[in-house]
């Protein structure tokens, strides 16, 4: 199977923003997750809100819904993109990795119509989520680690849906 173009680069090997005005619009949708992994004390303090900062996990959401917002501000050639929607999940992740470390899982889903695809801004806010559980608690825990920030599925435009661990689709350039 041929490696897909590398659409953001122009014929001069430049890097460029793609132009979308020639892709019909539709609904498009990407989820992304990640974990960031801490000490057990640390999970408690964030369950029992005792960090001085406050909700940790609430300013997490506002900072999500903020980095979906402006991910083209972050990421040279993504194209800024009305959001319809923007979801934040958190979960806990109680099975301790190989250092005894159990997590913080976020999902967020990002929504929109338009002529290009939202998966960086899934991933963009699933990260900010992530730094700012960290920034919030790093004065107690300094050895989190962010681990497996991923797309997990994305809908819409010429490529249709893409789940992850489903076997990958040939696809035309």
């Amino acid at each position: 199977m041929d490696e897909p173009d590398l659409s953001h680069f122009s014929a001069a090997g430049r890097a460029r923003m793609v132009d979308v005005s020639a892709k019909a619009e539709s609904r498009r949708m990407a989820i992304a997750s990640g974990i960031l992994r801490m000490l057990p004390a640390t999970l408690e303090r964030i369950r029992a809100g005792t960090l001085a900062k406050g909700n940790v996990l609430a300013v997490a959401d506002v900072a999500a819904v903020m980095a979906a917002k402006r991910t083209s501000e972050l990421i040279p050639m993504c194209h800024p993109l009305p959001l319809s929607g923007v979801e934040v999940e958190f979960g806990e992740i109680l099975a301790p990795d190989g250092e005894g470390r159990p997590g913080i899982e976020t999902r967020v889903g990002v929504r929109c119509n338009g002529s290009t695809g939202v998966e960086m801004e899934a991933l963009c806010a699933a990260a900010a989520a992530l730094l700012t559980i960290y920034d919030m608690c790093k004065a107690i825990d300094r050895g989190m680690r962010i681990e497996r920030l991923q797309l997990e599925e994305k809908r819409g435009g010429k490529s249709g849906t893409w789940r992850r661990g489903e076997p990958v689709r040939e696809t035309s350039p």
